[in-house]
């Protein structure tokens, strides 16, 4: 009986050792299950940037103003105000001298028409053009002068009558030039303006590339697309102000012409009536 007693008190113990290995594994399985769940979070995390930088940009002329930096908008503003002021100035310019080298012509015919000062008064009343002021300054001179007209003779009177026709003609080429400055000024500096928006986004590209840390076509392109369109918009505002300077400059010459006919025109006049002033019985 001690013998199975103690092949009985031998194997008692080996009893609950035997389920451990068991029962042991089941925390593992139980902790493994929580990272299998967690696993698909993180692969949707990774996935989201993607689908957010997977929208398409809008670069059309419009999207790209808009998403430009500050200075290159301020940039783009100014150039579209220096074309919007080009197109005015074109606009009241040429109408202006238009109506003026019309008026010009015509009191000119009216006066070449005339064999005297005094006759041509009557034609040009109520014309404002510089024509009519040069024949109505002439014949005020020459109405002044007459007292003194036998004893000093015609030299003071006709220098007197050229230097007033000068300064009409200086007033009228003065007034008819005011606008042509700013033309000449926005196609001088219009080139240079749109060059600043240019480095500006270039700039604003290196430091994309800085912060994106990558050289791809996505990263260069918006800041390198503003530096292209802040030139474009620059040569658009500096090559028609350009044109039209020269434009205008062509119209002013022939103004300038047809004044120094007018002022011909009216020397004439007056080195007739000085000479019928001083013929005998005159």
């Amino acid at each position: 009986a001690s013998p199975a007693a103690g092949d009985a008190t031998e194997t008692a113990p080996k009893a609950p050792s035997g389920p451990a290995p068991l029962i042991a594994p089941a925390p593992e399985a139980a902790t493994a299950l929580p990272a299998a769940e967690a696993e698909p979070p993180a692969r949707a995390s990774a996935t989201a940037p993607v689908k957010a930088s997977g929208t398409a940009p809008n670069y059309t002329i419009r999207g790209m103003i808009l998403a430009a930096h500050w200075v290159v908008q301020a940039v783009m503003a100014l150039l579209a105000a220096a074309v919007f002021a080009t197109l005015t100035v074109l606009l009241y310019k040429s109408v202006e001298l238009t109506l003026a080298l019309r008026g010009l012509r015509l009191s000119t015919a009216v006066l070449g028409a005339q064999a005297s000062l005094a006759g041509s008064d009557a034609r040009l009343t109520g014309r404002r053009d510089p024509a009519a002021a040069m024949a109505r300054l002439s014949a005020q001179e020459l109405a002044l002068s007459a007292p003194a007209l036998a004893a000093a003779g015609p030299a003071g009177v006709t220098a007197r009558v050229r230097l007033g026709l000068e300064r009409i003609e200086a007033q009228a080429t003065a007034r008819l030039r005011f606008g042509l400055g700013l033309l000449a000024s926005i196609g001088a500096t219009a080139p240079f303006i749109g060059l600043f928006g240019t480095v500006w986004g270039i700039m604003t590209s290196f430091l994309s590339i800085a912060q994106a840390r990558t050289t791809t076509l996505a990263v260069v392109a918006p800041g390198i697309a503003e530096a292209l369109l802040a030139t474009a918009i620059g040569l658009a505002a500096a090559i028609p102000a350009v044109i039209i300077y020269n434009l205008l400059g062509r119209r002013l010459a022939a103004y300038r012409l047809a004044l120094a006919d007018a002022a011909a025109v009216v020397e004439r006049l007056v080195s007739r009536d000085l000479d019928f002033a001083r013929a005998p019985g005159g």
